[in-house]
């Protein structure tokens, strides 16, 4: 891994550096330049996908260790940070999620045990890659809840300055944690449907776990859009079923992998 490391300074310093501009723009201490940002954040995803094409041991299969599936993760959601900033006010969120990407690539580097998914699965690679790129957009679902949730309190109270001046409107807020949450149940629908066609003995062993949690966030985050389509559900119920379902998510995958890797191993 010693032959990456560049690649990984490298990804981290621009992480850090699109993160920086953003942070001294909601500052009002630099100009908004959202090209910047992007670029600066396409650089470092490059980078990262570099160090993560050998952690992942993409040539001969793929590796799944539990930092090394944290990395992927954070790659995944800074790579939808920068699309949907095309169509939705999303790159303020970088500010948090780009350091955040560099100390899990830097901690991706430790060494850790490894789940060898082998060449030739491709079914399974499906699986994998549909599961994690829902896990990832729900997770940015979460932060999107957040803010939301920190934007509402402030409007209640009538504080119109800090957070809220820099904060999209309410309603574009909530349209945009509404097309995050569509897009990750179309793609965690997509993970346990190929989950129940190429994985063995999904309701046994550790796959127990995963599979109970999974379900149980598809559940939650169903009765969330099908609140929001004929109830009108928003706001504060929208946040907490958000941040329920993730929670959930969260369980599913690094909850069992803390078990098998940590407490079992």
């Amino acid at each position: 891994m010693a032959a990456f490391l560049p690649f990984t300074l490298l990804a981290i310093a621009f992480y850090l550096a699109g993160a920086s501009w953003v942070g001294m723009r909601l500052l009002g201490r630099a100009p908004e330049n959202n090209r910047l940002v992007r670029v600066l954040g396409l650089v470092a995803l490059i980078n990262h996908a570099i160090v993560l094409y050998s952690q992942l041991d993409l040539a001969t299969g793929l590796s799944l260790g539990l930092l090394d599936v944290a990395s992927l993760l954070s790659w995944l959601i800074c790579a939808f940070i920068l699309l949907a900033s095309l169509r939705h006010p999303t790159l303020n969120l970088a500010v948090a999620l780009f350091p955040l990407a560099g100390v899990l690539l830097l901690l991706g580097q430790l060494p850790e045990e490894h789940y060898q998914l082998p060449a030739g699965k491709e079914g399974l690679l499906f699986h994998v890659l549909a599961s994690l790129s829902a896990y990832s957009l729900f997770a940015l679902a979460s932060v999107q809840a957040v803010l939301l949730a920190l934007q509402n309190r402030q409007l209640k109270h009538h504080h119109l300055k800090g957070l809220i001046s820099v904060l999209p409107p309410l309603q574009t807020m909530e349209r945009l944690l509404f097309d995050l949450l569509i897009a990750g149940q179309v793609l965690l629908t997509l993970g346990i449907l190929s989950g129940f066609i190429f994985l063995d003995q999904l309701f046994t062993g550790g796959n127990a776990h995963k599979t109970f949690f999974s379900l149980a966030a598809w559940l939650t985050f169903g009765i969330l859009l099908v609140g929001r389509w004929r109830l009108g559900w928003r706001g504060i119920i929208a946040v907490r079923w958000t941040l329920g379902g993730s929670l959930l998510l969260l369980l599913a995958y690094f909850g069992s992998k803390l078990v098998l890797q940590f407490l079992t191993g």
